[in-house]
């Protein structure tokens, strides 16, 4: 057990932060492409609008870059050459998330603008560390100032105009790395630019390889289960798994310990 708290805290962005569109932007693009250019293959394929579920994109497609989300949905349907298919699907899916982050057809979660504020205020430093590209963007239309007034939260950070993307002190969304997850050069990094060593950041993930990744690079993980899939966060190794982040608890984060609160 280390002989501090934790100094850093490690956020991936959808899911975690931010019920974002992409989950609905993968699925109604492909349906789309299905119904007119595809036509024609989709009898080749396994796909149908409910057989692309929500326990599909998470268990498939979360987590992961965009072509490599477009390539590992395809074949998951057997859609025949699917390769050469993968930059249409991704192009239209791209299209089609920008449209709905610009209409606001997004919400940030409650427990995780309340939870991340909190461990501010704790003194621990936060970075955002997603694959996806349109991450920052997400960030950037979410308040912290306006939130934090409906919720009668009050802190000496918050000032008028501060969005979430002001408030982390690293962001690394969106680059490009060698490996993906459960590869953990993403967090890795995050950790480096926060210039805190791994052992002493946390990392908040709802995917089962973004666990994995965190505890690859030495980390510890903080799995929150908004899919009903505390099972999987957990098989994967998650210190803690909880489905709501109001349930941690932020004083112990200063003994080095994921806990939940006890009242």
């Amino acid at each position: 057990m280390p002989s501090q708290g934790f100094a850093g805290a490690v956020f991936d962005v959808d899911g975690v932060l931010v019920d974002s569109p992409h989950e609905r932007s993968w699925q109604d693009s492909l349906r789309e492409l299905m119904e007119t250019e595809w036509a024609d293959i989709r009898d080749q394929t396994t796909w149908s609008p409910e057989a692309f579920s929500p326990e599909v994109y998470q268990k498939v497609m979360s987590g992961k870059p965009r072509m490599s989300g477009a390539l590992a949905a395809l074949e998951y349907f057997q859609v025949p050459d699917a390769q050469s298919h993968v930059e249409t699907y991704a192009a239209r899916k791209q299209d089609m998330v920008i449209d709905l982050i610009e209409a606001g057809e997004f919400e940030a979660y409650p427990d995780a603008l309340r939870f991340i504020m909190a461990v501010r205020a704790a003194g621990i430093v936060t970075a955002a560390a997603s694959s996806s590209k349109n991450a920052g963007l997400l960030l950037r239309k979410i308040r912290l100032d306006t939130f934090a007034e409906k919720e009668g939260l009050t802190y000496d950070f918050l000032r008028p105009g501060l969005s979430l993307a002001d408030f982390i002190d690293a962001d690394i969304s969106g680059r490009d790395f060698a490996k993906g997850k459960p590869h953990p050069e993403i967090f890795l990094t995050a950790a480096s630019e926060l210039d805190v060593a791994p052992e002493h950041c946390f990392v908040v993930e709802d995917a089962a390889r973004g666990v994995e990744a965190a505890k690859a690079g030495g980390m510890a993980a903080l799995g929150v289960a908004r899919a009903d899939d505390e099972d999987l966060l957990a098989g994967a190794k998650a210190d803690l798994v909880v489905t709501s982040l109001d349930e941690v608890d932020v004083e112990l984060l200063a003994r080095h310990e994921l806990s939940r609160r006890t009242s």
